[in-house]
């Protein structure tokens, strides 16, 4: 069975994502900040819950500790928590977003390489956004031209290029992030637009149900690769 790992999946893309990979036969840890959350999401799924805080190393070791007592191993990691930071733009509120959403990729990949590479078929795959793109966010017939949230667009490029440096340093695991589509979720709601989570949880579930020729370093939508 393939074991599963996303982050930030008690909600939204990440909790669907938990569902349809469970669908898929995968034994799916569901890593959340909140315990209760977590616990309630996993036990709604039938799936497994582990305490993973991506803002804390402790919190990511034990989380990837647990997981490496109980399954030995680690087929698929999905980075999914994030935080929109659209409050304020000042020193702490980036210190907080870019902790969230690009540090927390560094925490919690090097924490799980050592359980990754024991799969005979590694896979992680970062959500991404190409409200991180160059060519998105200065093209005006495009929505990320028109978003007005530079600390989240700034980290979410950040992300994408960890995900490719990580390609590039680890070659014989698959490392891809993507564009999910602009998605309803709590983090969204105040901008009242998206499709649901289940429809853009499945460009998730492609990326990370690759097989062992699959790509890698790549930043795909549905559709496929994205320029960047």
């Amino acid at each position: 069975m393939t074991v599963t790992l996303i982050t930030g999946a008690n909600k939204g893309i990440g909790f669907e994502t938990a569902r349809q990979l469970m669908e898929l036969g995968h034994d799916v840890y569901i890593g959340a900040r909140d315990a209760e959350r977590g616990e309630k999401a996993a036990a709604t799924l039938g799936a497994r819950f582990v305490q993973l805080d991506v803002t804390d190393d402790a919190s990511v070791s034990d989380a990837l500790a647990t997981i490496d007592s109980a399954e030995g191993r680690l087929d698929v990691l999905v980075h999914n928590a994030g935080v929109l930071g659209s409050e304020a733009t000042d020193g702490p509120t980036a210190l907080r977003v870019f902790d969230t959403n690009a540090v927390g990729i560094v925490r919690v990949t090097e924490a799980a390489l050592p359980l990754l590479r024991r799969s005979p078929n590694p896979v992680v795959v970062t959500v991404s956004s190409s409200a991180g793109s160059f060519w998105a966010v200065t093209d005006p017939e495009r929505p990320e031209f028109h978003l007005p949230l530079a600390l989240y667009s700034a980290s979410k490029a950040a992300a994408t290029m960890l995900t490719i440096q990580y390609a590039k340093s680890q070659p014989g695991i698959k490392f891809n992030a993507l564009e999910p589509g602009t998605t309803a979720t709590d983090m969204t709601a105040a901008f009242g637009v998206g499709r649901s989570p289940e429809e853009s949880a499945r460009t998730v579930v492609r990326l990370a149900t690759l097989g062992v020729d699959g790509p890698t370093g790549t930043f795909q939508d549905e559709a496929g690769e994205l320029r960047w």
